[in-house]
């Protein structure tokens, strides 16, 4: 574990946690794979524990005998780069959560069909690019018994550094991978799939014939627009969550949670 203090922002080796972009970082190779940015002990922790290999850390000086000495002997023998809270801050363009980023390495993308050979309900996100909701999401699906998460390559990266942040580490915990193949390909997979949309036609999430449904694909549209109208006529049931006090919609975040625990798996 060798700890480099810096005192400049140009030290060698910290710029996978300033100058690089998140799409940079996602396409830069560590073998094959690229980069993400894990913070604060908790997630790194749930990270770490879920299997992912760490690359460097980066770490307030206060830090390395208290919130961080357990995650630093876990890390094993990476790089520690330290200093000073406000020289850390002018490095990454952001106040440190509780002082510590880690730096890992980003997994291969796995195969649809083996995230959801077993899956039993999965949550289909289709262009939500808001890090916030992204991670408000993931973090429901693992709270409510969602058994994968699949998204469209126009959505946000799970693994976006405020992404997993709001997730506090559940996007390490629930299956995730990119859907290119549709709807097509969740029928295929021996899906009904449940298209969450304010249509006419659609039918309240409370009703009997979405309880029992043996392997459903719950499908969360864009913060302002919703779902398509080719994805919502594609799909097997077009489902609504009923409104009150003339309120038209929920934020995708809340919505999704409360579709988890209605359309969770019964049996």
């Amino acid at each position: 574990m060798p700890v480099i203090e810096i005192e400049s922002l140009s030290h060698p080796g910290t710029e996978i946690f300033s100058t690089l972009t998140e799409a940079q970082l996602r396409m830069r190779r560590e073998g094959e794979q690229g980069i993400f940015i894990a913070e604060s002990p908790k997630v790194i922790k749930v990270a770490l524990d879920a299997g992912y290999r760490p690359i460097a850390l980066m770490c307030e000086k206060r830090h390395i005998t208290g919130d961080a000495a357990a995650i630093i002997a876990q890390c094993g023998d990476i790089p520690v780069y330290t200093g000073e809270r406000g020289l850390l801050s002018s490095l990454t363009g952001y106040t440190l959560t509780r002082g510590v980023l880690c730096a890992m390495q980003r997994p291969a993308e796995p195969c649809v069909e083996d995230i959801c050979r077993n899956a039993h309900r999965i949550a289909v996100i289709e262009g939500v690019v808001d890090t916030t909701n992204i991670g408000a999401i993931f973090r429901s699906a693992a709270a409510l018994g969602i058994d994968a998460v699949l998204l469209t390559r126009n959505s946000c990266d799970p693994f976006n550094r405020r992404a997993v942040r709001v997730s506090m580490g559940s996007v390490f915990l629930v299956p995730w991978g990119w859907l290119d193949g549709g709807m097509e390909q969740l029928h295929s997979m021996g899906y009904s799939t449940a298209a969450m949309a304010l249509k006419e036609n659609s039918i309240s999430i409370s009703h009997p014939l979405l309880k029992n449904i043996g392997k459903l694909a719950i499908i969360m549209g864009t913060e302002g627009d919703g779902l398509p109208e080719s994805t919502i006529s594609a799909a097997t049931h077009v489902v609504k969550i009923p409104m009150s006090h003339n309120v038209d919609s929920l934020n995708v975040a809340a919505a999704a949670a409360v579709a988890f625990w209605e359309l969770r798996h019964r049996q």
